[in-house]
Parts: C-alpha cells; structure tokens; sequence
C-alpha cells in the first residue's frame, strides 16, 4: 500500500456554461480545492474537497487551514482520523479520493465493471430552473440526447407556472416514456405543500426531493406517512455526523429515499453508513454529486458502482460535473442517458 508523503493543494473556480438555479439561488461559479497526494515513488493520488456554501456544514472561513491540517496529519501517519472529520464530510470526500486514487495507482478507484468500461451508470437528466420555455427547451433536449429520468428544479418560480409545465410534459409523455423526479431544495411551506403533492401524484411523478426546509422533522414525518408522492430526504440528512443521529432521523421520519452527496454527507466512510442504515429500514436510495468537477463526479460515479452494483440500475444524479466551460479532462464519457468510465 502507497502512503502519502508529500502534499499539494491548489484552490480552482470553475465557470458554469449557464447559470444553474435552484430555490437557493443562481450559481454561476463553483469553487473547489485540489488535493494532491504524492508518495516516496513519484506516485500521485487527486481529490476535490468541494463544500457549497450556505449549504455545507464545513464551508468555513478557515477552511484551506483546516484541510492543511487533515493533510500534514494524513502525509504523516498515512491516514486520516475519521471521526474528527464527520463535521468536514467534503474534506473527508476529497480525502478519500486522493487516498485511493494513489493507492490503485489510477482513477478506477474500485474494481467493478463500470471502473473496467464494460457497463455504464444509468443517470437522471437534469434540468435547472429558468423560465418556463427554456425548461421546457432543456427537457426536450434530454430526451433528444437519450434521457428517460429528467429531474426537475421546482419550488422558486410559482407552483402555478411549474404545475402547467409538469401537465404539459405528461401531455406528450407518459410515465412508461419519461421517470420525472422533481426537487424543491425545501422550497415549500408545511402549508401549502400538500396541495403540491396531491398534483404531483397526479402527473405520475417519481419523487420529490426535499419539499419543506429541513430541519422539521416532525412535519417532514407527517408528509412522508401521507404523502401520495414518494419524499427523499438530501438537505434533511446534512449535519447528521454519527450512526446514531443517522438512525434517529431516519426511524422519525421514515422517508421513502434518501438523496446521498458524499460532499455532503460524511464522504464515502458517511455514505456507505447511510445506505446500510436505510437498507435495513427498506428506504431506497441513490447517490448525486454536488457541482464537484470531473474529478468528483468520478469519484462519486466510482462510489456508486460500488455499492449498487455489480449493475446500477436505479438513475443516479451524476451530470452537473458537464456544467463547466473549464472543466478538468478526465476519463468519462456520456452515451446517451449513461455515464461510462474509460479505463
């Protein structure tokens, strides 16, 4: 086994090709810090720890001091203490990645057959918020290039609008032709978000992500037992660090997915904790990025053939790393609505 003797990192901005909103707001950039690790045999291992401000728990102030801390401590013992890093899941990520990629001496972090090119992952399309004829626009070309799962960014421009563009969709595709996923990044009231979900079951939606903020754990628990639409869970889950806040929530709220973002929710260690913990609650879930670069999204995408395989079947939420007008060249490719990894 390689260990890290020397390290390297170097802050990135990365420029979207159109601007991304959600209920948040509009992103436009995307900064990330690179993590080189290098070992005694001119090895080199990379990863990005990318947290999303507002949102990450780790997007500190100090944060590039605090990652140069996790790294003397990693080149020197040749690990990383896990438990002091549950609070900094995007350091964790990057961590993890740098530390495998140097170990396996290449990017196909893990053995599967997606990391040997011979199957690819099966991804959603998504489709930022924007006026309603340019989502309109987006979806159409999804389609066009191959896509049957469109996620959908809803809850900023008026239920109203976005309810007529979900009608207009079910007009002309029905559920066997087009899955529809739709997140609300909690941009929903606990008031006005029944009547939301009634319409949605009406349009044969899959899911909804994250309908109210989070933090209302007891209204989130009301709407998952009522709820004529299945609701996954992706904000609700940040800042549940240990198995037992993990299975607090879950066992309150009993959703029927959780949205999993390494960056986001304890890293690859945090991921893995989350899905056996759902799994043995019979809640589904599936695996995203969160704006990371290609050398995110392939370590997220190298996650996500690991534990759904041997074949990923369920869409996975690995596209918003093609964002980007400078993005970093890496071994991916899209073929239609699949991801493959070019070995």
């Amino acid at each position: 086994m390689r260990c890290p003797s020397h390290y390297a990192i170097q802050a990135r901005t990365f420029h979207f090709k159109h601007p991304a909103g959600t209920s948040r707001g509009i992103y436009t950039t995307r900064k990330s810090w690179l993590v080189t690790l290098k070992s005694a045999d001119g090895k080199e291992g990379m990863g990005e720890c990318a947290p999303l401000p507002a949102l990450s728990c780790d997007c500190l102030p100090d944060y590039e001091e605090r990652l140069h801390h996790f790294c003397q401590q990693l080149t020197e013992t040749g690990s990383f203490p896990v438990e002091e890093m549950r609070i900094y899941p995007s350091m964790m990520f990057g961590l993890e990645t740098a530390l495998l990629h140097l170990q396996q001496g290449n990017p196909a972090l893990f053995d599967t057959p997606w990391s040997r090119g011979e199957e690819g992952i099966p991804m959603n399309g998504l489709v930022w918020m924007g006026r309603i004829d340019e989502m309109m626009a987006r979806i159409q070309q999804k389609l066009d290039e191959g896509f049957r799962c469109i996620k959908l960014k809803i809850g900023a421009l008026g239920w109203k609008e976005e309810s007529a563009m979900l009608q207009r969709i079910r007009r002309d595709y029905g559920k066997e032709e087009v899955e529809l996923r739709v997140d609300a990044n909690g941009g929903f009231t606990p008031e006005e978000v029944q009547g939301v979900l009634e319409e949605l079951a009406a349009f044969d939606v899959h899911s909804i992500e994250q309908p109210i903020m989070a933090g209302q754990w007891d209204a989130m628990e009301r709407l998952c037992s009522r709820s004529p639409v299945p609701i996954a869970l992706d904000e609700e889950l940040i800042g549940c660090h240990t198995k037992n806040e993990r299975a607090r929530l879950l066992d309150c709220i009993h959703p029927s997915y959780i949205v999993l973002k390494p960056s986001l929710h304890g890293g690859m260690h945090g991921v893995r904790e989350w899905i056996m913990l759902a799994r043995d609650r019979g809640i589904g879930s599936w695996i995203t990025s969160a704006l990371e670069s290609n050398v995110g999204i392939n370590a997220v995408a190298q996650l996500a053939a690991s534990v759904y395989g041997p074949s990923v079947t369920l869409p996975q939420g690995l596209g918003t790393g093609m964002l980007y007008t400078d993005n970093i060249p890496y071994p991916l490719e899209m073929k239609g609505q699949k991801l493959w990894f070019k070995p």
